[in-house]
């Protein structure tokens, strides 16, 4: 080796391998090779303090604030202890609740389906006159 005072190894544990042209990691400080200068290839501890990515709460879906320097995980953790708008009843709201009148018909529909001539609610199956058995009016159900 002639000029054994250039370039650095890497920090990684499993790589050591000596670098010429060696990059440092802006959030850990530590000098590393190419393969292993991203903060997941190198496992960053200090990368929470470079990563601008905002926080989503996994309840209310809501983005959380955090400043520089804050673990995410914990300030997504006190927001849900503090101020977390999540109502585990909203989650439980029926969405079809439009039941069928006619008789012996079980099914419900998420849009209310109303008879022009007898003014029920049915499903879609039922929904025309002739499958309801109308009696709504007097005017023929047919055109043709």
């Amino acid at each position: 080796m002639e000029l054994p005072w250039l370039g650095e190894h890497c920090s990684e544990r499993s790589c050591k391998q000596l670098d010429f042209l060696p990059l440092k990691c802006d959030a850990c400080g530590e000098v590393f090779c190419k393969d292993h200068i991203r903060y997941d290839d190198h496992k960053c501890s200090s990368a929470y303090k470079k990563n601008v990515q905002v926080p989503v709460c996994p309840l209310c879906h809501t983005p959380i604030p955090v400043q520089k320097g804050e673990i995410p995980d914990i300030v997504v953790g006190a927001h849900i202890d503090k101020d977390c708008k999540y109502n585990p009843a909203q989650q439980k709201q029926k969405i079809f609740t439009n039941k069928c009148v006619k008789p012996g018909c079980k099914r419900k529909e998420m849009m209310k389906l109303v008879c022009e001539q007898c003014g029920g609610s049915f499903c879609i199956k039922h929904r025309h006159p002739l499958d309801h058995d109308c009696k709504g009016s007097s005017q023929p159900i047919s055109k043709a």
